[in-house]
């Protein structure tokens, strides 16, 4: 799990998830750019290549639906080689590794409610599931609105004490220059890279979050979030998979969604959307 976090919470990553992975054991690492690269080896573009965003490539190359092959417009964004889920849940589950206060507050809340109404004892490892990406939100709006007070006095403040600029203008030269910015946005961890020679854009490549959690196969063959969440989902009903659309609506998804299943000779048998 990936986050850079708009919380007071350091930019890290989260590699696995177990009880100790959520018992303060620093199971996380701080995250770096240099790590980030994206695979299009089962995207519909052209080759298969893993590059990093600054050099990253957008030739698209349509082949339509092969399940050995290209099978989505979206790329593999990957972390230190390693599929990353973002978004809420990636966020409170990294806070709550790191003994981050307000996390384990609202945390323990959803928690206990959860628990309450189940009439079963929920941990936070329990999180990692539809529900809690769903429980996850309410985490974080509820953080967010406990800070949004502090916040607001620090920005009044800031431009009280005389630092009301909104911009910069920026100053290029003639050297090549890599520039990246990274957010915690709703959906997750959104970054923006761009290269600039001579003063203008030489590449431009955005790495959203729903790129990270919709992400297909790399080329080890490796599944993105999407993907890896649904393996051995059980499923009712195979000409209404519910289940399917609620487990991949919880990761609120950034574009059309809609879910086709297919027997294993690849006839189509529903599309929901």
């Amino acid at each position: 799990m990936l986050d850079h976090s708009n919380l007071p919470v350091p930019t890290v990553f989260l590699n696995g998830l177990d009880r100790q992975c959520l018992s303060h054991q620093k199971p996380y690492r701080p995250a770096a750019p240099a790590w980030c690269h994206g695979n299009v080896s089962h995207s519909w573009y052209e080759g298969d290549t893993t590059l990093h965003p600054w050099k990253g490539e957008t030739s698209p190359h349509y082949t339509g639906f092969k399940d050995d092959g290209k099978y989505t417009w979206v790329k593999s964004p990957r972390f230190e080689g390693h599929p990353m889920q973002v978004g809420p849940l990636a966020q409170v589950l990294i806070g709550y590794a790191q003994g981050h206060k307000l996390t384990h507050k609202w945390a323990g809340e959803a928690i206990n409610r959860v628990s309450a109404i189940s009439k079963k004892q929920v941990t936070p490892v329990m999180l990692h599931s539809t529900l809690g990406r769903i429980a996850a939100r309410a985490i974080r709006a509820s953080m967010l609105a406990d800070l949004a007070n502090k916040h607001w006095d620090l920005l009044v403040k800031n431009i009280a004490s005389g630092d009301a600029k909104i911009f910069v203008k920026p100053q290029f030269g003639d050297k090549e220059l890599h520039g990246v910015g990274f957010h915690e946005a709703p959906r997750g961890t959104l970054s923006h890279w761009a290269v600039i020679k001579d003063g203008q854009i030489a590449n431009y490549q955005a790495v959203v979050p729903t790129t990270w959690n919709a992400g297909p196969r790399d080329e080890n063959g490796t599944h993105g979030p999407y993907e890896a969440s649904l393996i051995g989902n059980p499923v009712a009903d195979a000409e209404r998979p519910l289940e399917v659309l609620r487990t991949v609506h919880s990761f609120d998804p950034c574009l059309a969604c809609a879910i086709h299943t297919f027997d294993p000779d690849g006839k189509e048998l529903i599309h929901v959307s």
